[in-house]
């Protein structure tokens, strides 16, 4: 079982942010954590640091968590995953995401149009480019060729494409045509009792491996649970208005997003999280551990890194 963080861990930062998050990389490898994941922002680019990370800290797994699809064409993409592949010595994995239609349209300018089949032509592309090299492909919201034949790029093997998929359709196409997804927010029961079957059975319909299951979870080990938990379900509150989200919060029977937070003594947080693995989850990623103090974060690393298994 990987144990893995999410970084940026929080906002609580001085001095240049690449440096702080490839010191928190070094932190993590140290407290014996196996992998860190990078949320794409628009102050920082996750791929960049994660290819960063993978030659800063060697021996630790990179990804992303997630990279939003729109407006990144797939060719860029390829080219960039390629480069955190080589960069990492194979230790890298790539997380996508469609986003949402108001974010997307308000910060790209771009139309968020029939977005399961820009998803399946999407990862259709990005396939071919991350195992062949090549594009030559006419779809109904994608166009990609390399005109200048196939490219390739000399110890970049073909990285794990995961998606950040909840809702059925796109549960179906990621089981098709990923490798897994990576949920958030998604509770123990919603895991076993929809997220997995779901895209299971579509990968095994497409005759794929079972898929990857990375379950990014909130959790932080802290003596103020009352303090930490308000915030949390302040945090969250965003999530419940987005209608993937507040489907697989209903399917658990959960109102509050914030109250998916694991939080507590070493012995609590252990146990939420275990839950997970339990519901059929492949893989954590702990995220929100900057939400307490340094001390907090630092127990929850160290929990971590004690619950990892070895680093492969």
């Amino acid at each position: 079982m990987s144990w893995g963080i999410a970084l940026p861990a929080g906002d609580d930062h001085t001095g240049n942010l690449v440096t702080e998050l490839m010191d928190q990389v070094r932190e993590a490898a140290a407290a014996g954590i196996g992998a860190v994941w990078f949320a794409q922002r628009q102050d920082v680019d996750a791929l960049t640091l994660a290819a960063l990370a993978g030659q800063a800290v060697p021996g630790i797994r990179t990804g992303t968590s997630v990279v939003p699809i729109y407006p990144r064409h797939p060719v860029t993409l390829a080219a960039q995953a390629r480069t955190a592949q080589a960069a990492s010595a194979g230790r890298f994995q790539l997380g996508l995401g469609l986003s949402g239609k108001t974010f997307v349209e308000q910060s790209f300018g771009v139309r968020f149009d029939r977005p399961i089949r820009h998803l399946r032509e999407y990862l259709t592309v990005l396939g071919g480019l991350l195992r062949d090299g090549a594009a030559d492909f006419e779809g109904e919201t994608l166009r990609a060729r390399t005109v200048f034949g196939p490219v390739t790029v000399a110890g970049a093997a073909v990285p794990p494409v995961l998606v950040a998929a909840m809702g059925p359709q796109a549960l179906r196409a990621t089981g098709e045509l990923a490798d897994g997804t990576v949920p958030f927010l998604a509770a123990p029961r919603a895991l076993a009792e929809y997220i997995v079957p779901t895209i299971g059975a579509a990968a095994r319909a497409a005759g794929r491996p079972a898929p990857r299951v990375v379950a990014m979870v909130p959790a932080l080990v802290t003596a103020d649970v009352a303090a930490v938990r308000r915030r949390a379900r302040e945090q969250f509150a965003f999530y419940e208005g987005i209608p993937s989200h507040r489907d697989i919060l209903d399917r658990a029977g959960v109102e509050r997003a914030g109250e998916l937070m694991v939080i507590g003594d070493e012995e609590t947080v252990a146990a939420g999280l275990r839950r997970y693995t339990e519901a059929g989850a492949t893989e954590l990623i702990v995220s929100q551990t900057g939400m307490g103090t340094d001390e907090e974060r630092g127990r929850t690393w160290r929990l971590l890194g004690e619950l990892s298994g070895p680093i492969r």
